[in-house]
């Protein structure tokens, strides 16, 4: 079975960091573009960040430019969010999805998510 799953998420005081996992089993990530979404409460979802399937190419959105960082180890099968000077509108939940065309992000493929949550 195809799976992707989140890890990382919880509790963070504004100005902290977190780092985010996402893990696939059942396929190999190698081949896929990984994006990060976000979705916080009572909001739409977000489009984060993307790596392309070779990591040559990242994207992110502009309210997360410079904070956040996204990172891939095919060997370990696994991207990374890498989520610094944390605040409080961070606070969502946040998937990755996994595109088949490994040049752009889709959503081929969907985690549940991990919750992230910026306050004091």
């Amino acid at each position: 079975q195809m799976q992707l799953v989140e890890s990382g998420g919880g509790l963070v005081q504004p100005g902290g960091s977190l780092r985010l996992s996402c893990a696939a089993s059942g396929f190999t990530l190698d081949n896929y573009a990984i994006g990060w979404i976000r979705q916080a409460p009572g909001k739409g979802r977000e489009g984060v960040s993307c790596i392309t399937n070779r990591g040559t190419s990242t994207n992110y959105a502009d309210s997360v430019k410079g904070r956040f960082t996204v990172s891939r180890d095919n060997a370990k099968n696994t991207v990374y969010l890498q989520m610094n000077s944390l605040k409080p509108e961070d606070t969502a939940v946040y998937y990755c999805a996994a595109g088949r065309n490994g040049r752009v992000c889709t959503e081929d493929y969907r985690g549940k998510g991990t919750l992230v949550t910026v306050s004091s």
